[in-house]
Parts: C-alpha cells; sequence; structure tokens
C-alpha cells in the first residue's frame, strides 16, 4: 500500500493543496495532528482531509481549538491565532477536531500514530535519542508516527537510539528495527526549508520516502494579515522557522 503521511497542517490549505496534489494516488492518508493554529483557513483545511478521507490523530492545537485545552503555555502569538481560529470554526470542523482521538493505530499496520508522543501524545516533542528511549515502552507496534516538532527526522533503534535527519527524497528501509519516523510539517516547516514537508509510505517495497513540495507562501501570508493574524507568524513561513 501507498499511505501519504502528513503532519502539522496548521490551517495552510494553500500547503495542503500542494502536497495533495503532489502524492497523486495513494492508498490512505494519515494526519498526525494540529490541523488547526496560525493559519488562515481552519474550515477549509478540516474539509479537504475529510474529503482525502485522511483518518489521525489531535495535536495541541486541534485540543485547544474545541476547548479541551487551556491556551494559557501557548506564547502570545500562538494565543492570538488560536483565538481566532476558536472564533472562526464552524460546527463541522469543531466536530471533527473534537472526534479525533490522542493515539490511533490504524487496523492491519505495524504503526502508531501520535501527535507528540505516544507517552504524551499531545504535549512532548521528540527531538533527541533519550526521550525516544524512553517512548519506547510507550507503544507496541514496530513503528511510531510523530509531528509536533515540524522537523523531519528519524529516531531509530540499534544497540542504542539513532537520530537520522530527514531531507527532501530522503528513504528509510523499514527493516524492522522499531522507529519514531516524523514527517515535517505541511503547513510551518522549522527545519530551514519554507517548503511543505511530507511523507509516503510504501509498505509494499518497505520504505518510508520524504518529499518537500512548493506552495504559494505569499498568498497565505496575505491571507494570515488579511484575517489579523499576528504579522511575524506570517513572516516566518518565508524562512522555514
Amino acid at each position: 500500500m501507498r499511505i501519504a503521511v502528513l503532519a502539522d497542517i496548521h490551517s495552510n490549505l494553500r500547503a495542503l493543496e500542494a502536497v495533495l496534489a503532489s502524492i497523486g494516488s495513494v492508498d490512505a492518508v494519515w494526519q498526525l495532528g494540529d490541523v488547526v493554529g496560525y493559519g488562515p483557513d481552519p474550515d477549509a483545511v478540516v474539509a479537504r482531509l475529510r474529503e482525502a478521507g485522511a483518518v489521525g490523530v489531535r495535536g495541541n492545537h486541534d485540543a485547544a481549538a474545541v476547548g479541551d485545552l487551556e491556551i494559557e503555555d501557548f506564547n502570545a502569538d500562538a494565543r492570538v491565532a488560536m483565538e481566532w481560529t476558536r472564533a472562526s470554526l464552524g460546527l463541522e470542523a469543531q466536530a471533527y477536531l473534537a472526534d479525533l482521538p490522542e493515539i490511533l493505530v490504524p487496523g492491519g499496520f505495524d504503526f502508531t500514530l501520535a501527535h507528540g508522543s505516544p507517552r504524551d501524545p499531545i504535549w512532548e516533542y521528540l527531538f533527541n535519542t533519550r526521550e525516544a528511549r524512553e517512548n519506547l515502552a510507550a507503544f507496541h507496534t514496530t513503528y511510531c508516527l510523530v509531528g509536533h516538532t515540524h522537523v523531519p527526522l528519524v529516531l531509530r533503534q540499534k544497540r542504542h537510539m539513532e537520530r537520522l535527519s530527514a531531507g527532501p527524497e530522503s528513504r528509510l528501509e523499514l527493516d524492522g528495527r522499531r522507529a519514531f519516523l516524523n514527517p515535517g510539517s505541511v503547513g510551518q516547516p522549522r527545519d530551514g526549508d519554507p517548503t511543505a514537508s511530507y511523507m509516503l509510505l510504501d509498505t509494499a517495497a518497505g520504505q518510508a520516502i520524504w518529499q518537500r513540495v512548493s506552495y504559494d507562501i505569499v498568498a497565505t501570508q496575505t491571507a494570515m494579515r488579511d484575517a489579523g493574524l499576528p504579522p511575524r507568524l506570517a513572516r516566518r513561513l518565508s524562512f522555514g522557522q
């Protein structure tokens, strides 16, 4: 099977549309949370994911958008964006986000889906090998797909855990070693590359492949400014930070 894995779309419809056009025909779309937040198109992004038949999990911004998480710990710009998102979400989008689980193991697959980490799906950032090693006991499949950091990477079990960066066209053999795979961010990359990042799983070939695709960043920035969202959130899209 060919599966597209998306994370951290953050209400960026133009980035999502570019990714969906790039992936072409797939058997499934999995999303790893933070569907909304920061960007200007929360309702449209939810509608497009539903149209694509995406299944997945909730992130901290999704939980906050439907009132299941307080936003006092968000930074100032994120709080303003979340207040705008809460006021802008339609009822169908609210229901979709409210129904997302924190952890998902799609039936028949050896993958666990979480936003942050399997032991703390909403908040924990998996950046380093120590955190990855401590999370191995929190899930029971071979592979765990995570987002939240906005950085494409692999944390894989060998004799010791290893950390691997994942650039455009990076390929990882799914060789049975337990691993955390992060597809990077569709809507707000933070690895210095402003293009939208995603991952394809080819279960027949036993590979994970990372991809990047350009989108109309200026149009997204204009829509953010028109909506009154914080200017810094718009500017950072140009730099992938």
